[in-house]
């Protein structure tokens, strides 16, 4: 910030001596005053630098030609989100002018990033893209909530995470729309971590392909709770498609999984509600070695195996062209027996 104040200061003087060499008046003033034009020039250079530092904006921008010593405001954006979030208000928002690769970020405070419209990439080899440290967050930080839009996350063959959301979490909120995250092949391999101990997470319409783990995993850190809703993802070539372990009460719908190595649903722990995906060509349709599946809607088909492990399944779901394996259990009961209401 020292850069641009130093500027403004030396264009100050100028028009300052400009104004005293055309005054006749004003040229004896600081002669009046018993001090040189070199000692008002620097008081005002001073006063200048001794202001205090502009405060955060509501709305800031980043740029692929932008700097992040800038203000990051539209005229003179950032080069990085991790620089543009420094300046942004709690419950503000990042956008970007242009397209441009704008860097892994840790947030910590209510955000949102946005490259609606714009092609906004995060590059994240050998890393996380993004980090959602929710312990670190202001305790007058009430909203807790975080918003991710339009963003593409390239791992490179050796990210760690996409996203990664971390800490107590209690009353949070992490919202991703619109995103593609590719290629994290590195310990862990994964698309999106969920691991708070408790929190609410909505992904809809994003795609996760090609992880060397899990496309999304959702499994609390500590016996809490995570709520999560699915809908219009698309995960495809990674060991697990959708991982859930403990704590994690998840509901799919209306997506894609497809081509995973190991299962297209794993669950240990928690909870899922599947309803209207297709679940295909994957190693394992449904993997369960806890928790609860049950299954509305959906098409289950050339899975080496459909099942393993023990499902609850409604009337209407599709089995077709898989290997044998596992236990489907119908929903249902005498006086309906489709278990649909």
């Amino acid at each position: 910030m020292a850069r641009p104040r130093l500027i403004a200061a030396a264009r100050l003087i100028l028009i300052l001596i400009k104004f005293l060499n055309w005054s006749p008046e004003m040229k004896r003033l600081p002669r009046l005053l018993g001090v040189s034009f070199a000692i008002v020039g620097a008081m005002i250079a001073l006063s200048v630098l001794a202001s205090p530092a502009s405060a955060q904006a509501s709305r800031t921008w980043v740029s692929g030609v932008g700097d992040d010593v800038n203000p990051c405001s539209r005229t003179a954006p950032c080069k990085t989100f991790a620089g543009a979030i420094s300046k942004t208000a709690v419950n503000g928002e990042i956008n970007c002018l242009d397209p441009g690769g704008f860097g892994a970020v840790s947030i910590t405070k209510s955000i949102t990033i946005d490259c609606h419209e714009i092609f906004g990439s995060i590059l994240n080899a050998s890393t996380n893209g993004i980090n959602i440290l929710f312990d670190s967050f202001a305790g007058t930080d009430v909203r807790k909530t975080v918003n991710i839009r339009n963003l593409n996350l390239q791992g490179a063959d050796t990210g760690l995470n996409g996203i990664r959301i971390i800490g107590a979490g209690a009353g949070s909120f992490v919202n991703v729309e619109d995103c593609l995250i590719n290629g994290n092949f590195g310990s862990p391999g994964t698309g999106i971590a969920d691991q708070r101990t408790n929190g609410t997470l909505n992904v809809v319409n994003t795609t996760i392909r090609d992880m060397g783990g899990s496309g999304l995993t959702i499994a609390s850190a500590a016996a809490g709770l995570i709520k999560a809703t699915l809908s219009n993802v698309r995960v495809i070539n990674s060991a697990n498609g959708v991982a859930v372990g403990a704590g994690g009460a998840v509901h799919l719908s209306n997506s894609l999984v497809s081509s995973n190595s190991v299962a297209g649903i794993s669950i240990s722990g928690g909870g899922i509600n599947v309803d209207a995906t297709t679940i295909s060509f994957n190693a394992i349709g449904v993997k369960q070695t806890g928790g609860s599946v049950n299954l509305s809607n959906n098409d289950l088909s050339f899975n080496t195996a459909g099942v393993s492990g023990t499902v609850s399944s409604h009337s209407n779901n599709r089995f077709d062209s898989n290997g044998a394996g596992g236990t489907i259990t119908p929903i249902g009961s005498t006086t309906n027996p489709t278990g649909l209401q």
